[in-house]
């Protein structure tokens, strides 16, 4: 009778990490099914809590390296611009967003986990003085993560955050 408690037990635990929608967990960063956004959303979302966005092109067009597009962005990543806007009461302006022309990968830009952040003296010291420094990305950026869990990467022009989760929304 243990043994089929046991096996019982095990075929749940199983379901549950496989099961559609959930997929397997095994960090705190793996991939998740998430909720995407337009870009309509995400524009309202920002404009309402006082964050500005800019482009060189003055555009959207995702498939535009010179504009900047929040088309397919993922909803936890505009709650965690929203959340650094509030916790930090620094002025916000979003020039990067799911358009082209950014590295690619899972974590990417293109799949809506990042944004990049124009360099203000009241964000850089923010980041610097509230998350801890983890060391130099592979193209030499210094890294710092939130207690979250996201990670900002400090790319010289801006900031290049990479949002697993909403900061804490």
């Amino acid at each position: 009778m243990r043994i089929r408690s046991a096996l019982t037990a095990l075929a749940l635990t199983t379901g549950a990490l496989v099961a559609p929608g959930f997929g397997v967990l095994t960090t705190a960063t793996d991939a998740f099914a998430v909720t995407k956004i337009s870009h309509a959303t995400a524009t309202s979302m920002f404009r309402a809590s006082g964050i500005t966005w800019s482009s060189s092109g003055g555009c959207s067009d995702r498939y535009n390296s010179t504009c900047t597009s929040f088309e397919q962005l993922n909803l936890a990543t505009a709650q965690g611009a929203q959340t650094l806007k509030s916790a930090s009461g620094c002025a916000l302006n979003i020039t990067g967003g799911t358009e082209v022309g950014h590295a690619s990968g899972t974590y990417s830009h293109w799949n809506g986990y990042k944004l990049d952040y124009s360099k203000t003296t009241c964000v850089t010291s923010y980041v610097k003085n509230n998350f801890s420094y983890i060391g130099l990305r592979g193209d030499g950026a210094p890294q710092y993560k939130s207690g979250s869990g996201n990670i900002y990467a400090d790319e010289g022009s801006h900031w290049d955050v990479l949002y697993y989760n909403c900061g804490g929304c």
